[in-house]
């Protein structure tokens, strides 16, 4: 009986340690995942400071952009900027024009292309609007 109660505590004490260490390894990937999505964040937002300057954007085209971006409608930009929905039209159309896109599914794909590119490069528009064209070669 002695055997078995000491065996038990035994029990106990190594899976207390383990889970401890077990624990202890949960917390550092966690902290891990964290900072690398706080450095992602900035570097999204770094990429889209560059790009607006680039493309040399208004304030009003910036604030435009970034909603868009976040997937906001028309109708909730007009409301948030206090302006009409043909205004922020206009600007969206603009800021298309001025990043070489046809469009809000475009313009967010140039900025999670070059976070996904593995070179550190920053593809510019015309470079993927080439790529972004069907091929003429058919498949095989």
């Amino acid at each position: 009986r002695e055997i078995l109660e000491i065996a038990a505590a035994l029990g106990l004490i190594i899976g207390a340690v383990l889970g401890g260490f077990a624990m202890r390894r949960v917390v550092r990937d966690r902290n891990t995942a964290q900072e690398r999505l706080r450095r992602a964040s900035g570097a999204f937002l770094d990429l889209l400071e560059e790009r607006f300057l680039e493309w040399g954007l208004t304030p009003a085209e910036r604030d435009v952009a970034l909603f868009a971006i976040k997937g906001m409608s028309t109708a909730e930009i007009s409301v948030l900027r206090a302006t009409s929905e043909g205004t922020v039209k206009a600007q969206t159309n603009a800021i298309y024009r001025k990043a070489g896109v046809s469009g809000r599914s475009q313009l967010l794909s140039l900025f999670i292309d070059d976070l996904m590119r593995d070179d550190g490069t920053v593809r510019r528009a015309a470079q993927f609007q080439a790529s972004a064209k069907p091929s003429a070669a058919p498949y095989p």
